[in-house]
């Protein structure tokens, strides 16, 4: 570990394919503000109260770029690099997940610089929180990003221009973080987001509800019939011992998943053949959206919203199975409370009025966010009539985490240069331009320039009402905002 000092501020230099950039934010410290329920005071580690402090960069970066640690007021570890040779911009991370437990993760902000490594090796500084505790809160995350830019800004003097990137989860993060803090002058100059989780919380888990159920229509072992009891939009009883070993023994009794295909039983392939059809989940991650579906739904309906459901399924009609009569007869059934689902919506769901432009790189294949979570962001903001700040790119990749270094590379820089310039990129121009950044860094340029996801309805089968976008407006996140208590508390 490098020797903690107090940070300096960097003198500017040019990167590659970057113009001198000169800073016009004065170099003392800016006092911060407060941000809604989240106090802005300056970061300390490991206790509030004082600044970043030095920390060793990823290998990637040794030498390229100084590092700093440390933990805001409100708890959250965050990660800051400053590059040797700064462009004078800053990408502020909005990380994926959400985790669980009680405590921020002091190793997730450090891990995620070391995956987007490439942007700082681009010549941004960059800023990431690990939000001030696991679990769900879309808009709690999103004050702990727009918190860790505050605290960047305040050691390090104010950047040039501020891009926000969300990464799967981290997209819808990254998304509310423009709609709420993006409208004040310099906050934020536009936003990347990345095979993101776009479709809201109030309709963007509903494939993983039809999942919960169709799983135990089958499998009848989540829970046995000699366990207690409980309604599945739980996802688990909150005094459940289970551990992701036990769901994952439970899942290759019922349906041999890891084995290979000769080895599995016919009621174990009839069973997997039936779960996958129906919910369109992809084999190599049906385990993933199982676990989420059992302890993520935990997580929202007990720690969140009070044991009250968010979720529903009624009025659904599954089919694709051996015997979609049967299925529907049996699967279970159940409604939202109200309250819950207004809860979950005005702390996750997007009402499309961001006025920054968007940049969006999505995986065609994506087994985890699937590619309609796109479709359903550009009726968001067609819907609010800000369609004219999007620009979708679209990859014949099949990964949801790891995307070409190439593409995100090239994908920050047509960004910037629309921040700048002005003019605005088509997916073909971003493709065109992959080729000198693959040069550098490889991976390759997977882009489908010609390609457009169908609509979310296509892939998710809706509950009735839930074909019209944004899922909450603005007139109704103005009004739920009034409302005392709404929401998912930080």
């Amino acid at each position: 570990m490098t020797t903690p000092h107090a940070p300096a501020r960097i003198p500017w230099a040019a990167p590659r394919r970057r113009r001198p950039a000169v800073l016009a934010a004065a170099l003392t410290a800016v006092l911060l503000g407060t941000l809604g329920n989240v106090s802005a005071a300056p970061a300390q580690t490991p206790r509030p109260g004082t600044g970043p402090t030095a920390a060793d960069c990823p290998a990637e970066l040794a030498d390229k770029a100084r590092c700093y640690t440390g933990r805001d007021a409100n708890g959250a570890h965050y990660t800051m690099a400053v590059p040797a040779r700064w462009n004078g911009s800053l990408v502020v991370h909005a990380h994926g997940g959400p985790g669980l437990g009680d405590a921020s993760d002091p190793d997730r902000s450090t891990d995620d610089l070391e995956r987007w490594a490439v942007m700082v090796e681009e010549g941004y500084a960059w800023a990431g929180s690990a939000y001030r505790r696991g679990g769900y809160g879309a808009r709690m995350a999103a004050a702990d990003t727009e918190n860790v830019r505050r605290l960047f800004t305040e050691h390090f003097g104010r950047p040039e221009r501020t891009y926000l990137h969300g990464q799967s989860w981290g997209g819808n993060v990254a998304a509310k973080a423009a709609e709420t803090y993006g409208g004040r002058p310099g906050a934020y100059d536009g936003v990347l987001l990345t095979n993101g989780v776009l479709g809201g919380g109030s309709r963007g888990y509903d494939y993983r509800v039809d999942l919960r159920v169709v799983y135990q229509y089958y499998c009848r072992n989540h829970p046995r019939p000699s366990e207690p009891r409980y309604p599945l939009w739980q996802g688990l009883r909150p005094d459940s011992t289970m551990t992701t070993t036990g769901l994952r023994a439970r899942l290759q009794e019922c349906t041999g998943y890891a084995s290979a295909p000769a080895d599995r039983t016919a009621r174990q392939q009839r069973n997997l053949d039936d779960i996958l059809a129906v919910t369109g989940v992809p084999e190599r991650t049906l385990e993933s959206h199982l676990r989420f579906a059992t302890f993520t739904f935990r997580d929202i309906v007990a720690n969140r919203l009070g044991g009250r459901n968010p979720f529903s399924n009624r009025g659904v009609r599954y089919s694709g199975s051996h015997d979609d009569k049967a299925l529907n007869a049996g699967v279970a059934r159940f409604s939202a409370d109200p309250t819950a689902r207004r809860d979950l919506s005005y702390d996750s769901d997007l009402t499309g009025k961001v006025s920054l432009p968007v940049l969006t790189l999505h995986a065609i294949d994506d087994p985890t966010a699937f590619v309609e979570h796109e479709a359903a962001y550009r009726a968001t903001l067609r819907g609010a009539g800000r369609g004219g700040n999007l620009v979708q790119t679209f990859t014949d990749e099949r990964e949801h985490s790891s995307l070409s270094d190439a593409e995100y590379a090239n994908s920050l820089a047509a960004l910037d240069d629309w921040a700048r310039s002005g003019r605005k990129p088509t997916p073909r121009s971003v493709a065109a331009s992959c080729a000198a950044f693959d040069a550098e860094y490889g991976g390759g340029c997977h882009y489908e320039p010609g390609y457009h996801p169908a609509s979310y309805a296509s892939r998710v089968r809706p509950r009735p009402g839930g074909l019209d976008w944004p899922a909450m407006t603005a007139a109704q996140e103005r009004a739920w905002s009034r409302i005392d208590g709404v929401g998912i508390a930080p």
